[in-house]
């Protein structure tokens, strides 16, 4: 089935991650000017276009389709506003949600954001919330 939850085991896989962000919906357009080495005009876009799937695609280059896998990916994104609408799409729990922009407004740089953000919601969080199953 084309809308059928996706099971735990494939978002371990960047393609079962790319298939789970292909399902939510999407965001409103960034504002031009914001958008940075990949062409995008919404976040869901953003995430698509870094995880491009075909070896020689997406942002960083691989020689599988799943490289390392969605957990190393997610926690090599240095960009909040990707992991921000990540989570609040998968509808990670609210008081997390808020945790996480808290962190990620204290810190200075892109990838302390990014690491707060991250402490706040590991991909497992994530993970079990595309999956249907609320961790937290």
């Amino acid at each position: 089935m084309p809308n059928s939850p996706k099971k735990p085991d494939d978002l371990d896989t960047i393609k079962g991650l790319a298939d789970a962000i292909c399902a939510l919906p999407s965001d409103p357009q960034v504002p031009k000017g914001t958008r940075g080495y990949n062409r995008y005009t919404t976040q869901r876009d953003h995430w698509l276009g870094w995880l491009g799937v075909t070896p020689g695609t997406g942002s960083y280059e691989r020689k599988t389709p799943d490289g390392r896998g969605a957990k190393y990916v997610y926690n090599h994104i240095v960009e909040p506003l990707m992991l921000l609408w990540l989570i609040e799409a998968a509808r990670v729990d609210p008081g997390l949600v808020g945790k996480a922009k808290r962190g990620a407004s204290a810190a200075l740089t892109l990838a302390g954001k990014s690491k707060a953000i991250r402490q706040a919601v590991p991909y497992v969080v994530v993970a079990a919330a595309l999956g249907g199953n609320r961790a937290v």
